[in-house]
């Protein structure tokens, strides 16, 4: 495994000044060499261990994990201890389940169901429903598994009117796309996903595994059908440690002008935009 960590000497910059290593980099740089030469998910010693090797204090260790933690080279598992980091999961960013996205990396699914209930909509979730304010919407909360790991937390909520009966449908259907397929014949056509950054809260971390305050990706996602209708929207949080998020990306084609189209100059662009239909 390489590293993108520059090395831990002073180094003189432009102005002539010589930048100041602080102590719990160089630190940060023993444990990243040591973590390096163990194998993936393999126990750090504890703090306070680190602390005499190194003789230097818990804090200085503490800070220089937290670092390795924050940048997902480790993982700490609450309860438990510092480890060195698996291999990181990927999702697609393309309309695929969680379902899909394990099984294609060799892992078996799994979620667990935290709360369902009917919530009424306010002005914002009723925009991406397209329903009336105060309707009332099905909110589903699952805690996503992968080899019977904790993986993120996903809420998904959905129209009642829309998809009346759907709650007592998530206990015999083996999941939820399924429910609306079968006895909705609602197929999710395409979507919008925004994904951010957050720390974890002291029930994420819980639910995950791991320790208040460390860093979690957030991803919005609003679904609809293939006619254009909204059909959900999903806030999902995942263990920033063990996560990836992968996309494909396509540099456009040149547009041609509209003006020159129009008058016959050009035959129109096909449909990936790059040459005649």
């Amino acid at each position: 495994m390489t590293t993108d960590v520059s090395s831990a000497q002073p180094h003189r910059g432009a102005s002539g000044r010589t930048a100041r290593v602080p102590k719990y980099y160089r630190i940060k740089q023993r444990l990243l060499s040591m973590a390096e030469a163990l194998q993936p998910g393999s126990a750090m010693p504890a703090e306070r261990l680190l602390a005499v090797r190194f003789d230097t204090s818990r804090t200085t260790v503490r800070q220089a994990l937290q670092e390795l933690v924050g940048e997902g080279r480790l993982d700490r598992i609450q309860g438990k201890g510092t480890f060195v980091a698996q291999p990181k999961l990927y999702r697609t960013l393309q309309l695929t389940s969680h379902t899909e996205d394990m099984r294609a990396q060799g892992l078996t699914p799994g979620s667990q169901m935290l709360d369902v209930g009917e919530v009424p909509a306010d002005e914002k979730l009723a925009g991406l429903l397209g329903i009336a304010t105060g309707e009332r919407v099905l909110r589903v909360e699952r805690l996503r598994l992968a080899g019977g790991d904790p993986m993120a937390i996903e809420t998904t909520h959905l129209s009642v009117r829309r998809f009346p009966g759907l709650r007592r449908c998530l206990t015999t259907c083996p999941s939820l796309y399924t429910a609306l397929a079968e006895v909705y014949g609602v197929h999710l056509a395409e979507a919008d996903e925004t994904i951010e950054t957050s720390l974890s809260t002291p029930r994420e971390a819980q639910l995950l595994g791991t320790d208040v305050g460390l860093p979690m990706l957030l991803l919005s996602r609003h679904s609809r059908d293939a006619q254009g209708t909204p059909v959900e929207w999903v806030r999902s949080v995942y263990r920033g440690s063990r996560y990836k998020f992968v996309a494909a990306l396509h540099r456009p084609g040149p547009r041609l002008s509209p003006a020159l189209v129009r008058r016959g100059s050009l035959p129109p662009p096909g449909p990936d935009g790059l040459g005649p239909a």
